[in-house]
């Protein structure tokens, strides 16, 4: 046999065992199915033994809180419940204000529900589904409120507080199964990704040190590939809030605890770019100088070991804190030297901070210490106005369907209208594709619901035949959310499920009403899937470039004096940026938005120094060219002001002051050379 055979059989079984992994079912996703079919049966039990008029929406409430992690499940269902609450009370007023103007109310469900999409763009994680929820609850409640033709019936109060006591019953039901049935590990995954991610900064930080770094590409990509870690611990935050009161007790810490790793990437990243234009000879002789500096238990660090408890985490701060006092208290020859030793301080103060937020994990039970967060700017209004506006034409265009058509589901329409268009459009790029696997799932669901309703389900008698067949389609699909193939579709599966087949105390097997219901779905999804695709949201290269100018110009009103910030609030306000940039954001535009920092960062220390040693006048000059785009005049004047800091003599006080400040004057001067296009540009 020849090798060219045996290597293409041996790719051929190579192809057939990953497939074979692929099919295999982990433990953990059959437990979670088991739990999200226990939490819908209960949910339905209760209704029935209530006597609630809609009992599917109870069950299918529970169906959607259900989440594969406790906490997320948890705080899903906790914002759930306040956007259920909101979105009746909205109906009730809206039927109060409009008691009998069919137009009115029809448009002020569809402004509220715009209302709501705008909200749901602005706000992040649960908070923003709450508000999606908000809107869609008001749609699901007019669903029963009016009539064939849009016209009130004149019992809204009471069909608002039946629709949110059927939510809230699932929504308790599905924590309750879960709550007793997983014990949940987001505290713990959220010490290990933090633990880990303060090891590998601090390991890349002591190796470019001992000039051991990456090359710049590499050392780019290292650094993209840790900030996009650094981004998702927010979500992980979120359900470890959920798990632990304690945990969400100290939430304010933990963020803080993340602002500090990005302040030590992007410290780190300062010293790997200056380091790299230097010449070598140089760069070794200030490496050399510094790595000199740091305790042996960071040392120790640099091999990429994570911390193992609480006892290690506060050791390593100690050392960090040692490391810092070395730092500051070396003698620098050249303001290249002082650059690199501050901004390594810098690198492993922040790096002290974020090993707090791993105490705090460890012992959740000690006080409260981060300070307030001031108020952040919205980044861009721009996505929400759009996701608004979009959300008001197309539920107007599906509510004119239904009056004009006197169809009588066109109230579930306009429902599921209301879902997709708030829900989804919180994440613009990807809003069109998941509502058209959104449909995909749908439609799987509907021929699995017609199965259920009109063979499988006469033929049962008892609550447990119910449950049973309802199991035959929740537990697969249940599994099917823990795997990372198509989760649109396996959510669509368990969200419609539950409303298609319709279980109630009295059955009834209706083919024209199941098939009027699966009508009015996807009539709805498939209206917000054409607003999605005749109203595009903005492209990110626009969302990009929008962000770029705004920062750029508040950089120039930095400059100018026009805008008064502290370092730490100009940090917060670019890293709300940077956090605001979509997904598939080129490194270079990051880049371009980390260099804002670094130069607003480099003005706001400078100001106060160059007044202390009555060179303010000179500074102004140097601002003033920054304000108006014009770097290299910039850089000139820069230069004079570090000549005239550097014929000071050395007796007068404040050495170490000026020493400090020449090394921030080079970090600026070569920031502005290093992005000089993007300084000059003109901002949208």
């Amino acid at each position: 046999m020849s090798s060219i055979e045996i290597n293409s059989k041996r790719l051929r079984w190579s192809e057939a065992r990953q497939f074979a992994d692929r099919l295999r079912v982990p433990t953990s996703a059959l437990l979670f199915g088991l739990r999200l079919w226990a939490g819908v049966c209960l949910a339905l039990y209760l209704s029935f033994w209530l006597q609630l008029e809609n009992p599917s929406w109870a069950g299918a409430s529970a169906a959607i809180v259900s989440q594969p992690h406790l906490g997320a499940a948890l705080r899903k269902g906790w914002f759930r419940l306040v956007g259920t609450v909101i979105g009746a009370v909205a109906i009730v007023v809206l039927a109060a204000c409009f008691p009998q103007q069919r137009v009115g109310f029809l448009l002020g469900l569809a402004l509220w529900s715009a209302g709501c999409a705008f909200m749901a763009t602005l706000l992040c994680n649960f908070a923003s589904y709450s508000a999606a929820l908000a809107g869609y609850t008001a749609a699901i409640v007019a669903s029963d409120l009016l009539g064939a033709t849009g016209g009130a019936n004149g019992e809204v109060f009471m069909l608002a507080v039946s629709r949110a006591s059927e939510i809230c019953v699932g929504i308790v039901c599905a924590g309750l199964v879960m709550a007793m049935t997983d014990f949940g590990d987001a505290p713990r995954r959220l010490a290990k990704e933090m633990a880990a991610l303060a090891t590998e900064i601090l390991a890349q930080l002591v190796a470019t040190l001992q000039g051991r770094g990456e090359g710049p590409m590499e050392s780019r990509r290292i650094g993209f590939g840790l900030a996009q870690r650094i981004g998702a611990l927010d979500a992980v935050m979120d359900e470890a809030g959920g798990e632990s009161y304690e945990v969400r007790y100290h939430l304010r810490e933990l963020e803080a605890a993340s602002v500090g790793l990005v302040r030590a990437l992007s410290a780190w990243r300062r010293v790997a770019v200056h380091l790299d234009m230097l010449p070598s000879e140089q760069s070794r002789d200030e490496i050399g100088q510094i790595a000199r500096g740091f305790p042996s238990e960071l040392m120790a660090r640099s091999s990429g070991a994570a911390m193992t408890g609480q006892t290690d985490a506060a050791r390593l701060r100690m050392s960090c804190a040692a490391a810092v006092r070395g730092l500051l208290a070396m003698p620098c020859a050249t303001p290249s030297v002082k650059l690199v030793a501050d901004e390594a301080a810098r690198s492993l103060l922040a790096l002290r901070r974020a090993l707090g937020g791993l105490l705090v994990l460890a012992d959740p039970t000690q006080p409260v210490r981060a300070h307030r967060r001031t108020k952040l700017p919205v980044p861009d209004y721009a996505p929400s106005l759009l996701n608004a506006a979009r959300a008001f034409i197309a539920i107007a265009a599906v509510e004119l369907l239904w009056v004009v058509t006197a169809w009588p589901n066109g109230a579930f329409a306009v429902a599921f209208a209301a879902i997709a268009l708030t829900l989804f459009s919180a994440r613009p790029d990807q809003a069109y594709a998941t509502t058209m696997m959104f449909m995909v799932g749908a439609a799987i669901t509907t021929v699995l619901a017609a199965i259920a309703n009109f063979a499988l389900l006469p033929q049962m008698t008892s609550f447990a035949g119910l449950c049973l067949v309802i199991g035959l389609v929740l537990v697969p699909a249940g599994v099917l959310m823990t795997r990372p193939w198509l989760p649109p579709v396996s959510i669509a599966l368990t969200a419609t499920f539950i409303p298609l087949l319709g279980p109630a105390n009295q059955m009834t097997y209706n083919t024209l009403a199941f098939y009027n219901v699966a009508l009015a779905v996807f009539v709805g999804l498939g209206a917000a899937a054409l607003a999605f695709s005749m109203v595009p949201p903005l492209s990110a290269e626009l969302r990009v470039r929008r962000l770029l100018g705004r920062t750029l110009r508040e950089l120039r009103q930095l400059a100018n004096n026009r805008l008064e910030l502290t370092s730490e609030a100009w940090e917060e306000r670019i890293y709300n940026y940077l956090q605001a940039l979509p997904e598939k954001t080129e490194p270079a535009a990051r880049s371009d938005l980390l260099s804002a920092l670094v130069v607003g960062n480099a003005i706001i220390r400078l100001r106060p120094i160059a007044g202390r040693f009555d060179l303010d006048q000179e500074f102004s000059v140097a601002l003033d060219a920054v304000a108006q785009a014009n770097t290299a005049a910039a850089i000139e004047r820069l230069s004079d002001l570090d000549r005239k800091l550097d014929v000071i003599a050395r007796t007068i006080p404040g050495l170490r002051v000026r020493e400090r400040a020449r090394g921030s004057i080079l970090v600026l001067s070569e920031t502005l050379a290093q992005h000089q296009t993007y300084f000059e540009t003109s901002p949208l």
